[in-house]
């Protein structure tokens, strides 16, 4: 059996009148205006893109090194021993910057002491892979971390060369940004932290 098509519907598509280029670009406005939007939070709230300024972290870091910083991290946990952090920079000297990236020695209950150029946590020297030379300054502490206070140095551990706790003071954890997560420009320094 078959199935006629009666004569008085066409068998062809009609073109569709309801685009034009305004509404496209009004369209596409509005989808560039929701990514952005997106975009803006997801930096705001969840990662951001920095980079490094200054030598305070070498060897771990170079000048103009990319890094991803993982805001949310924090959020859900606490800052552990010897990650590297971005922090608000918490002094008030005429060199103060936005933020600086430091590496966590101590945290919470923690006693910090730096003797004989060696860094002492709870009494025990530390073995630091992460540097390249021993301390060169001074002798510093012993003190002992309050609740939601951490002590941060840079790895630079060459005299003077890294402005963090031994000047500023043990930061409370609200002034640590995020988690330094990996390393992702230049490509041939590409590593996690």
């Amino acid at each position: 059996m078959s199935r006629e098509i009666p004569p008085d519907i066409e068998n062809t598509a009609t073109p569709s009148s309801g685009s034009t280029l305004p509404g496209e670009l009004l369209d596409w406005l509005k989808t560039i205006l929701i990514a952005l939007v997106l975009m803006l939070l997801i930096n705001m709230f969840v990662f951001n893109i920095s980079i490094v300024k200054g030598e305070s972290m070498q060897p771990t870091l170079a000048e103009q090194d990319r890094l991803f910083i993982n805001k949310i991290v924090y959020e859900l946990g606490t800052p552990k021993r010897h990650d590297v952090v971005v922090l608000h920079d918490p002094s008030n000297t005429p060199d103060r910057k936005e933020f600086l990236v430091k590496r966590v020695i101590g945290v919470p209950g923690d006693t910090v002491e730096i003797r004989d150029h060696v860094l002492y946590i709870n009494g025990e020297a530390q073995t630091e892979s992460y540097t390249n030379t021993m301390i060169e300054d001074s002798d510093f502490g012993p003190i002992k971390l309050e609740k939601d206070r951490y002590f941060v140095m840079g790895d630079n551990r060459h005299a003077g060369k890294s402005k963090d706790s031994r000047s500023f003071g043990s930061v409370f954890v609200d002034e640590i940004v995020g988690k330094a997560e990996f390393i992702f420009w230049p490509v041939s320094d590409m590593k996690k932290l």
